[in-house]
């Protein structure tokens, strides 16, 4: 008969606990290490932001929270690495709700194939999360990307049950100051945008040990953009033509039902 875990000495006794740990590496984790989920996390395309992620990249069937001291602050160009992948494997890209008008060659020139993204406009906060739980319940999706800057935690709460049936990754985009509030999400960053075009990613919560401070990332324009820029009078307005805007939008009312799966 073996002896009780207790008359164990405690070396032994922790080296158990180790190696149980180690058997069970997404329902387990210990609070000095990085965790992991159990879908295959997709790698950012920064090796830096990478390393400070669980699991070494961007993790599916959850919600990922991107706090932000602005709107359009730089969300694609940081998505823009794994959006670029995930829309040239044929994988439909979501924008629901974007704050401003979506500008596609600048899109096309991160690298992201604009016949994959879908923009789904809703003016209503309540629509929103309707469609957006709509969305996380299916399987057409590569990524979604939803501005929810109204969103309380419990709301927030029935959108990460829902990503749990999902396969796609979700990014939720809420202003900076909702960093001081509970929230359901396993990951957390706290973004902001610099003037030379890199941008500051602080990892806030996650499943591990605290990030000692931000790192910064060279998310570089597009020569789009940075053209508009130099040729604009006001460095913060970006000569945007209608003709350019992504016109693949449709209505949250039909966005987020059996339709979607067609649109992939």
């Amino acid at each position: 008969m073996q002896p009780h875990s207790s008359s164990l000495p405690s070396a032994e006794r922790r080296s158990q606990a180790y190696a149980l740990a180690a058997s069970l590496p997404h329902a387990l984790w210990r609070g000095d290490t990085l965790g992991s989920h159990a879908a295959t996390s997709i790698p950012s395309g920064y090796a830096r932001l990478d390393r400070e992620l669980p699991g070494d990249g961007w993790p599916p069937s959850v919600l990922t929270e991107l706090l932000w001291t602005q709107h359009g602050g730089g969300e694609f160009r940081l998505l823009a690495p794994v959006l670029s992948g995930l829309s040239q494997a044929g994988k439909t890209i979501i924008l629901l709700a974007p704050p401003h008008l979506v500008f596609a060659p600048a899109l096309a020139q991160l690298g992201i194939d604009i016949r994959q993204v879908l923009v789904v406009q809703s003016e209503k906060p309540a629509d929103r999360l309707w469609a957006v739980e709509q969305v996380l319940k299916s399987a057409s999706f590569g990524a979604l990307l939803c501005w929810l800057p109204q969103a309380r935690p419990d709301h927030l709460r029935r959108l990460q049950l829902a990503a749990g049936s999902s396969e796609g990754l979700a990014f939720v985009f809420r202003p900076s100051a909702a960093q001081m509030e509970s929230s359901p999400a396993p990951l957390r960053l706290l973004c902001k945008a610099h003037t030379d075009g890199q941008i500051s990613v602080e990892v806030i919560k996650r499943r591990g040990p605290a990030t000692s401070a931000p790192i910064t990332l060279s998310a570089q324009l597009s020569p789009v953009i940075t053209r508009a820029i130099k040729l604009s009078r006001f460095p913060n307005i970006l000569p945007v033509e209608s003709a350019h805007a992504l016109d693949r939008s449709i209505p949250a009312a039909t966005a987020a039902g059996s339709r979607v799966p067609s649109l992939a």
